[in-house]
């Protein structure tokens, strides 16, 4: 079933099983914040079950630019447009969000980025990637990292 995140009161729906659950659930609220002072857009989220074509082309392009496979299960993810940007999140067991920024109208400015929850170590696949840290209100301190996208999707 799908879940509208409120970003006013954080809620760990659907995502229980994460050891890091409440620093996740903040770091989707943050997300949801994002999207909804920027864009005026709905932050909603189904179960990993029920999006399984997102995490496939979230995979699929992690796989193909990196070689990246991740070890965690997906707990839920998304796929949505805004303006002439096509976004796909997905939220993971271990505390990791994966997101896709896909421009429709620029190949230039496309990429994948990854953000840690706090209280998460940094994934194995992730290794190689230097984290920046930031401030939330909702998440505490988030660990982000991101690369360019090349090909075509």
């Amino acid at each position: 079933m799908a879940y509208t995140v409120d970003f006013k009161t954080v809620s760990t729906v659907g995502l229980e099983s994460s050891p890091v659950a409440p620093a996740l659930a903040g770091l989707r609220a943050n997300e949801a914040r994002y999207f909804k002072n920027k864009y005026d857009h709905d932050f909603t989220v189904e179960p990993a079950s029920s999006a399984e074509a997102t995490i496939d082309w979230v995979n699929r392009i992690l796989e193909e630019e990196r070689n990246i496979v991740i070890s965690s299960p997906p707990l839920e993810a998304t796929a949505f447009q805004v303006e002439h940007i096509g976004m796909a999140y997905v939220f993971y067991e271990s505390g990791l969000s994966i997101n896709v920024m896909y421009t429709i109208d620029d190949a230039t400015k496309r990429a994948v980025g990854f953000k840690l929850s706090e209280g998460m170590e940094v994934p194995e696949e992730l290794s190689g990637f230097k984290f920046a840290r930031q401030k939330s209100k909702l998440a505490g301190t988030i660990r982000g990292s991101y690369f360019v996208i090349k090909n075509e999707y």
